[in-house]
Order: structure tokens, then sequence, then C-alpha cells
């Protein structure tokens, strides 16, 4: 059987669907600023402990202003155990300023004029335009890169490259929710460090089953 396999990779969807037919993202938002804020606090910090900080933080500050109207210092106290607190406030600050003066303080829905916002790349922009407008589009986060790889979606490391490939795979109309289905199969069975390969659903079909560990696919 070749590395890429069609008919292998539309089962695995199936039956991703099939075990996660809501999945949906785990960072909480009521407003797309929130949850651009939220997904640049998310880089290397798990949606939990973003979460627990945000229930405070979105009660501070509600618009891009309020975060330009305080100390870096404060700002970076507030957001302290998401870690690499300096860097991410630095880029909230800049992201909140050209909001502020290029967007009227609207977040925009669009990925292209997303990825112009200084600390915004394009996983982050993915996150927001399917999230908060609803508009297809698939996030590569750390699970989905790795995920993606070890299905034998792709054979790549480069997350726009995967997104381009994941693109010809999955049906627009999905785009977003099997984003999430892939995170949380990566959360619940396929974990980095020690995948539950003898629970998981695929393992009779997963062209990396009991065979992650001595891969070390990343």
């Amino acid at each position: 059987m070749s590395y890429f396999d069609e008919k292998r990779n539309q089962e695995i969807l199936a039956r991703l669907r099939k075990n996660y037919p809501d999945a949906k993202i785990k960072l909480k938002f009521k407003t797309p600023f929130e949850l651009l804020v939220a997904t640049i606090l998310s880089a290397q910090c798990t949606d939990d402990r973003v979460n627990i900080v945000t229930e405070k933080l979105f009660k501070k500050y509600k618009k891009p202003e309020d975060y330009l109207k305080v100390k870096n210092e404060e700002l970076e106290k507030d957001i302290y155990s998401t870690g690499f607190y300096k860097q991410k406030a630095k880029s909230i600050k800049a992201c909140c300023q050209v909001l502020v003066e290029k967007y009227g303080g609207k977040v925009p829905s669009n990925i292209e004029e997303l990825t112009k916002i200084p600390g915004v790349g394009r996983k982050t922009a993915s996150v927001v335009v399917g999230n908060a407008y609803g508009i297809p589009a698939i996030a590569v986060d750390t699970h989905v890169k790795r995920l993606s790889n070890i299905f034998h979606f792709v054979k790549e490391k480069n997350p726009d490259k995967i997104e381009e490939q994941l693109k010809k795979i999955i049906p627009e109309d999905e785009w977003i929710v099997t984003s999430h289905r892939i995170a949380t199969h990566g959360r619940l069975v396929c974990l980095a460090k020690n995948p539950k390969c003898e629970i998981c659903f695929l393992n009779d079909i997963c062209p990396s089953a009991f065979k992650v560990k001595k891969e070390k696919i990343k």
C-alpha cells in the first residue's frame, strides 16, 4: 500500500466524524476579538490554561483600546501563567494598535487581512476566520500537524503546505470541524508522548498504529 491512500484517508475521516460528531474549539470566547487574543495566548500553552486566564482578562479588557491603555508590565502580569508572557504582551499590543488604526477596532474576517496584522500567523487567522466567522478554514495547530503525518494524510512539516494538502482531502464544508476532530483525537487518544493505540478506533487502518513511539513523528 502506498504512503498516500485516498480510500484509507476517507475511512479515517469517516471514523473521526462518527466518534467526534460535535467537536468544537476549546477556547472560550464571545467575540472575534476575544478569540483572536485567546489564540495568541494559546501558543505553547494549553487551551484549559488560556480559558482560566481569559475568564478574568476579558472582563478587564473588552476592546483593543483597553489593551493599549495599560503598561506592558501590567498586561504581562495578567497573562503571566500562559508562558512567554513578554512576547505575547507585545504581540497583543501590536495587534491592537493595528486593529484600532486600520480597522476601526474590528477584526477582519478574511485570512489575508488578518495575517497582515503583527502577531497573527496563518494558524491564528484560520482559527478566527473559521470559528468566529464560520468561513471555511483549516487551522494547522500542533495536533493537526502531528496527526496528519501519523495518518499519512501528508508527509510534510511545513504548516502552510499541510493546510494546502488537507484541503484536497477534506470536503470544504468540513474544514473547520475536521480540524477540531483531529485535535480532539490528539488530546484524548493519539497523545504525543504516549499514544493509546490499543484503544484507538483507528488502530486497524492507521498506518502508524503501534509504531508512533518508535518513529517519534513530530
